[in-house]
């Protein structure tokens, strides 16, 4: 069964830790819908390798229409949770039970939205730190699996997390 999965993105994301997940869910049937200020902006990875057309506004959505949330790493999580909007619609996510895939620095919206009290997490070196302070149980592991929520730390991490994605997509 095909899954609609909201994606949280602005300029300056981790390139691969948006390509390869969307890629590996359209290859496996699922629809993949990028959301960001406004609806038609092209956002620029900060490799400089991938462009992103926004098909929605934040403010034309709702966490009820998707089944999934990805939240790629690079500076784009850092930029977003400062917008209250798109915390709120993170908060909604996890407070949903839906599943949530956040890489490197995307946990950081998490945290924003209160989301990572006593879940077990990994991300990028760097915010270890603000996980664990926001009450997670860190590991630092390629993968980890907590219910429905997975996450990891870099793009050399992609192939388990695509993996562990889409395992959890096909389960729900």
């Amino acid at each position: 069964m095909s899954k609609k999965i909201a994606v949280l993105i602005t300029d300056e994301f981790e390139d691969s830790e948006f390509t390869s997940p969307a890629e590996a869910y359209t290859q496996a049937g699922h629809e993949v819908v990028t959301i960001e200020f406004k609806a038609g902006n092209i956002v620029k990875g900060k490799q400089g390798k991938a462009e992103v057309n926004i098909d929605k506004s934040i403010d034309d959505v709702n966490a009820a229409e998707f089944d999934a949330l990805l939240l790629p790493g690079g500076h784009s999580p850092d930029a977003l949770r400062g917008d209250d909007r798109f915390v709120n619609f993170t908060k909604e996510f996890v407070a949903s039970g839906k599943p949530v895939f956040a890489i490197c620095h995307g946990p950081q919206l998490l945290i924003s939205a209160n989301g990572v009290r006593d879940r077990k997490m990994t991300s990028v070196k760097a915010i270890a730190i603000d996980l664990r302070n926001a009450g997670a149980d860190f590991y630092d592991k390629e993968v980890v699996v907590d219910d429905k929520l997975v996450t990891s730390r870099t793009p050399e991490d992609l192939p388990a997390f695509n993996r562990e994605s889409l395992r959890i997509l096909n389960a729900a």
